[in-house]
């Protein structure tokens, strides 16, 4: 029996095949310029119960410590000499007053997420010791001095507004309890940001914590889920006058040898969040377009010491280009090869945390929370 094939049946067979080698192709390859190499897009770092449980430990064992204590006091008088804890009774700990407010958001985030952490009792118990409505009281009258004016800017400002908004959405009633307790520092920041932004001409672009696009960043954040719209659109407003026309940022300048923070990252991560879509998608092809070839690489920040205080920064630098990387690609879908690079900083400083030689155990825990809280997905 003959099988008599026309020309359009060879024609449409064809098409056929080319169009599913093509369907394969599109989803089995990512292509890296020219060349046809298969990338694959590991899944992100996971904060697991295990972690926590570990991490936890961090801030539970510096919080209620006072010395050694870096005051970054200005002495306006011989009274002014107290005992930390006088000074900063909610804050007194964990070497100095920022790391004792991140230290406390550790243990909120920590506890809001895994409600079953072995310690939720004690984290409990010393959360209502520290965040007591006298104690708060104190630090504002602390803020308010003469010569505090600019006291823990930005950074510290940051933090307790991250702190902030961590305690809002914990729906229990500890956090009821705690918020409310806070309160009266939480709008002393705020009118601090929006007393602040007007006067600051020009942006700050350092790698540790006077870096003003991280400080916004936390900041736009509180506003944005509290709805506090006059703060919101006051920093929105301010990174867009710093920011906007930036262009091709110097990522091959970066790390500094005591980084924390990447001052282009950071930038970024302030401008996702100010930016729509199509504005931020013009904006980064400006400033950071590299970012968006899957061949992107960064190498991570190398610790040499992590006795030293200063050079133990790079680990948080790996921590904060991870959550910037993990928050891009869970924000836009044709990042997500960052994912990867992320996952490498992580692995690089994770498992170097808990060691009771390890200089940065007062702050760094934080800084690993939050990476791994910000993963897509998360």
């Amino acid at each position: 029996m003959k099988i008599k094939i026309t020309v359009f049946q060879i024609v449409v067979l064809l098409l056929l095949i080319s169009c599913g080698q093509q369907k394969k192709q599109s989803q089995n390859l990512k292509l890296n310029g020219d060349s046809n190499e298969k990338i694959t897009i590991q899944k992100p770092a996971r904060l697991t119960l295990k972690q926590a449980n570990n991490l936890v430990e961090l801030p539970l064992a510096c919080l209620q410590t006072e010395y050694p204590n870096k005051l970054g006091q200005t002495l306006g008088e011989k009274e002014d000499i107290k005992e930390p804890h006088e000074l900063h009774p909610a804050f007194y700990g964990c070497f100095d007053w920022h790391s004792a407010v991140h230290g406390h958001w550790s243990l909120v985030k920590l506890l809001k997420k895994f409600p079953l952490l072995k310690k939720a009792d004690l984290i409990r118990l010393k959360l209502q010791e520290n965040i007591s409505k006298e104690n708060i009281q104190t630090e504002v009258v602390y803020f308010q001095g003469e010569h505090n004016k600019s006291y823990e800017r930005t950074y510290g400002w940051a933090w307790l507004l991250k702190l902030a908004e961590e305690l809002h959405t914990w729906d229990d009633p500890l956090a009821r309890e705690l918020e409310q307790n806070l309160q009266p520092l939480t709008d002393l920041i705020i009118q601090r940001y929006i007393d602040f932004l007007p006067k600051l001409i020009y942006p700050i672009r350092a790698g540790e914590h006077t870096n003003a696009a991280f400080g916004l960043s936390f900041a736009w954040d509180y506003a944005n889920t509290t709805q506090y719209e006059k703060l919101k659109i006051a920093i929105e407003s301010k990174a867009k006058d710093f920011y906007f026309n930036d262009f091709n940022c110097p990522l091959n300048w970066e790390p500094g040898g005591y980084d924390f923070l990447s001052p282009c990252f950071e930038e970024i991560n302030l401008m996702r969040r100010v930016l729509n879509e199509d504005d931020f998608d013009v904006w980064i092809n400006n400033f950071a377009p590299q970012l968006k070839a899957e061949d992107f690489e960064i190498k991570v920040g190398e610790v040499s010491d992590r006795t030293d205080g200063k050079l133990v920064h790079l680990d948080g630098l790996n921590f904060s280009r991870a959550w910037v990387l993990y928050g891009l690609a869970n924000q836009y879908p044709e990042y997500r090869h960052l994912i990867n690079i992320a996952n490498e900083h992580v692995k690089y400083s994770l498992p170097n945390l808990v060691d009771d030689s390890y200089e940065g155990g007062h702050w760094l825990g934080s800084f690993a929370i939050y990476a791994l809280d910000n993963n897509p997905g998360e």
